[in-house]
């Protein structure tokens, strides 16, 4: 057995429908074999490669970008020069086909009795003159059954007097490629390479198809730039044409003629071949009607023109018949625009299909016996309504139809009602009430009937054998409060036909629901109302997100305003603590600048500070702290942190041990759960030696800025206070010179969110070099503060600067009495 399936006849027969429907199967399945071909392009690409690589022996991305050269050479797709590639493989000769004894069963050489009939009417020897070619030409067409004869005689008829000594013809197909439906004077080889063509761009044989006119290729060299040029190689044919068959848009039959005669068709020659086309074009569509799809008719064209105008569903179908002449399957010639098949065609898309293709189930029902009947008999037919089952997406669905069938010449006339839509849109109605939370409501104030839809009573949350509850009993179940409103609301409906949109609620099993009703009502010629209808909408989980959302911004505000009031109360406490001089301090003969920049955003005071005292021994103390966190516990750990480090360094404790045991405070005093944690820097400057001692917990380095160059100082030991008990503080020491600028700072001076800390201290250093070269302000640590514009975070800055004109002879250093 060949092929997908076979079908034998089983004693009785089969019947004709059966056997029509398995050639519409077997049809379908090439078509969607032929569309998966067409679509598949990664895999025409990747044969193309392998074909080049083995000729060329170059890797599969070398023979991909050769793909890509040799197309844009062509001015071409890589679609198209990969078939161009692979049309270059020569194929291996098809194996002969068996007979049923087994012997070949080969196509017939040209001499075989078959053909006979061809030279026997063209003689041994064909007199010149246009119409006594076509005269021999007509009488060789009336023994021509198929497009290969058509093919034969052609060649045969135009090879002495033309040079044609080659014809293929062409079939367009599924998805537009073309299938070669015959040929003469071109070996098996060529045919079988160029038996299917894609629909690809650069095709004169498709193009024919689509102008509808004739394409003559009459110079190789130009030709060969912009079409793709049958031959092997195209060289054997300098000059070919493909004339399409006439016949209604678009054109399905187009004929290749191929001369080995080099030039432009002469006028004459080109009148010649478009009838030799017109005439043989008879016997082509009669061909392709039993490959697949005929024209359409003038008559048929008749009938479509007023389906375009009839509302419903309506078919004109001819019968198809077997060889045997029993009705196998029939054809759409005209369709109704409301006219849909299982696929989703619809209206003029089905003209041309075949009823088993687009109604396959309807094959030996009932209605294709009436098909029939009527046909014979010219009796009309009108079904009662019977159950269609239908696939639409994959879902099956069944629809109730009635159908009628007459006879219109030897065609039918086919129409249908379907009767079920009026059940999908009741269920549609259903889905959208249930979806929406909604349910349409009816009050006949003539018969004083009330109508709910069954959604109104979940609404209500109402039992269905209690019934609709009447328009004047519904005050009954209303809060008092809203019985006012609603109350106006209905005597505007009743008295004024005034429309109603009013929320109220209602009481229930369930608690209180938030309904809403919207109503309308219907006038009498008086307009007076006689019909209100509307719908009940429950609203319950709206409002219930509604005052969610109303407290939950209440709530905010009442932070917000809470957070504002701290901030206010922290932003005070800071500024008794941390008194900001107008002027630069002389302390210890420095001149030292303080800036104090609150963060712009946000509403929590933050925890940067810092100190500046004269000791006892008149050496001078410089700190800089920020305590991790915003608001008044972070003004709180800041006071502590200050209070406690003036006190220890008054007392003459050394700076690691101030560090070491601020530490142990914010590791013993922390209330929260995560604990309090602060980063410090901490100098002790001598002036007698001009000495700067220093410690750091965690904190960034500090800045020398030094004849005009800058340098962060390197860092001793020390992490952040507050992260770990029995940490050990380094210490450094620096001697600072006449002209010398050291910055203490907190990070919100050089951090910027998503930037690296690093690009941040650079830009820092660059600031700070060229404010200071240029010598325009007294108070740098002000003025590199107040660049920091949209500052996220506090900045504190101190510019300790040892003056120019400090003086060399420097003195002693204090003894312990002093």
């Amino acid at each position: 057995m060949e092929g997908d399936f076979a079908l034998r006849d089983t004693g009785g027969g089969t019947a004709p429908e059966v056997l029509a429907l398995a050639k519409v199967v077997s049809r379908l399945r090439a078509e969607v074999a032929d569309l998966e071909a067409v679509t598949s392009m990664a895999a025409v690409v990747e044969r193309a490669k392998g074909v080049l690589m083995a000729q060329a022996g170059v890797s599969a991305d070398a023979a991909y970008q050769l793909l890509l050269d040799r197309a844009e050479q062509r001015r071409g797709t890589l679609l198209e020069e990969c078939w161009i590639t692979l049309s270059g493989v020569r194929p291996r000769s098809p194996s002969p086909t068996r007979d049923a004894t087994g012997e070949s069963a080969a196509r017939p050489p040209l001499d075989h009795p078959s053909f006979r009939t061809h030279r026997d009417v063209l003689g041994e020897r064909r007199p010149g003159g246009s119409r006594l070619l076509l005269a021999r030409l007509a009488e060789g067409l009336a023994d021509a059954r198929t497009a290969d004869d058509v093919a034969e005689l052609v060649v045969a008829l135009l090879g002495d007097p033309e040079d044609v000594d080659a014809v293929m013809i062409y079939r367009l197909a599924a998805a537009g490629s073309l299938e070669l439906a015959g040929s003469a004077g071109v070996d098996a080889a060529l045919a079988e390479q160029w038996s299917h063509i894609p629909p690809l761009s650069g095709v004169a044989a498709l193009e024919a198809t689509t102008t509808r006119e004739g394409v003559w290729l009459e110079d190789p060299e130009a030709d060969a730039v912009e079409y793709l040029l049958i031959g092997d190689p195209p060289e054997r044919w300098p000059s070919r044409a493909w004339l399409p068959v006439p016949g209604s848009p678009p054109a399905t039959v187009v004929v290749g003629f191929f001369r080995a005669r080099k030039g432009p068709f002469e006028t004459h020659t080109r009148t010649l071949l478009r009838r030799i086309v017109r005439l043989s074009g008879v016997i082509l569509r009669e061909d392709r009607e039993r490959h697949g799809v005929g024209p359409l008719h003038a008559d048929a064209e008749a009938v479509q023109t007023i389906f375009d105008t009839m509302p419903g569903p309506m078919v004109l179908l001819t019968p198809l018949r077997s060889e045997a002449g029993e009705v196998e399957d029939y054809r759409i010639d005209a369709a109704a625009p409301e006219s849909v098949d299982v696929a989703g065609r619809r209206g003029r898309d089905l003209v041309g299909r075949r009823v088993l293709e687009t109604y396959p189930t309807v094959a030996g029902t009932p209605l294709w016996d009436a098909y029939r009947e009527t046909l014979g008999t010219g009796t009309v037919y009108e079904s009662e309504p019977f159950t269609y089952e239908e696939v639409t997406a994959g879902v099956p669905q069944q629809s109730v139809y009635s159908v009628r069938v007459s006879r219109l010449g030897d065609r039918l006339v086919v129409s249908w009602i379907r009767h079920d839509i009026s059940e999908r849109e009741t269920r549609r109605l259903a889905e959208l009430q249930r979806l929406g939370n909604l349910g349409w409501v009816g009050w006949d104030l003539a018969t004083d009937t009330v109508t709910w839809s069954d959604q109104v009573y979940a609404v209500f949350d109402r039992d269905r054998a209690l019934g609709p509850v009447r328009m004047e009993d519904l005050p009954e179940h209303l809060l008092a409060d809203d019985l006012p409103r609603l109350d106006s609301a209905l005597q505007g409906l009743l008295g004024e036909g005034r429309a109603v949109d009013e929320p109220f609620r209602v009481t229930t099993r369930k608690g209180v629901r938030h309904l809403r009703l919207v109503a309308e009502a219907r006038t009498d010629a008086d307009g007076a109302p006689v019909e209100v209808h509307g719908f009940f909408q429950d609203l319950t989980a709206l409002r219930d997100a509604e005052l969610a959302l109303v407290e939950s911004e209440r709530a905010n505000l009442v932070q917000r305003g809470m957070l504002k009031a701290e901030r206010a109360l922290g932003a005070r406490l800071k500024d008794t603590l941390l008194p900001v001089p107008e002027q630069s301090l002389e302390l210890a003969g420095l001149s030292v600048d303080v800036a104090y920049v609150p963060a712009d955003t946000g509403v929590n005071v933050g925890g940067d500070w810092y100190s500046v005292i004269e000791l006892p021994d008149r050496s001078a103390l410089f700190v800089v702290g920020d305590v991790a966190g915003h608001g008044l516990s972070a003004v709180g750990t800041m006071a502590q942190l200050r209070f406690y480090t003036k006190g220890m360094a008054v007392t003459g404790s050394a700076l690691p041990d101030v560090l070491s045991r601020l530490n142990t405070l914010l590791l013993h005093t922390a209330t929260e759960r995560e604990g309090a944690t602060a980063t410090l820097v901490m100098g002790r400057y001598q002036p007698w030696d001009r000495r700067l001692t220093w410690v750091r917990a965690g904190h960034l380095p500090p800045l020398l800025v030094r004849g005009g160059e800058a340098r962060f100082l390197a860092q001793p030991e020390g992490c952040l206070l507050g992260a770990a008990f029995h940490t050990e503080y380094g210490q450094e020491t620096l001697d600072l010179l006449p002209g010398d600028h050291l910055l203490f700072y907190t990070d919100g001076l050089v951090e910027d969110p998503g930037e690296d800390i690093d690009a941040g201290l650079a830009r820092l250093a660059e600031t700070a070099v060229r404010l200071l070269r240029k010598g325009g302000s007294d108070m740098p640590a002000r003025t590199l503060a107040a660049q920091r514009t949209g500052n996220r975070d506090d900045i504190c800055v101190l510019d300790i600067h040892v003056p120019e004109d400090a003086p060399e002879d420097l003195s002693e250093e204090p003894s312990e009495d002093s």
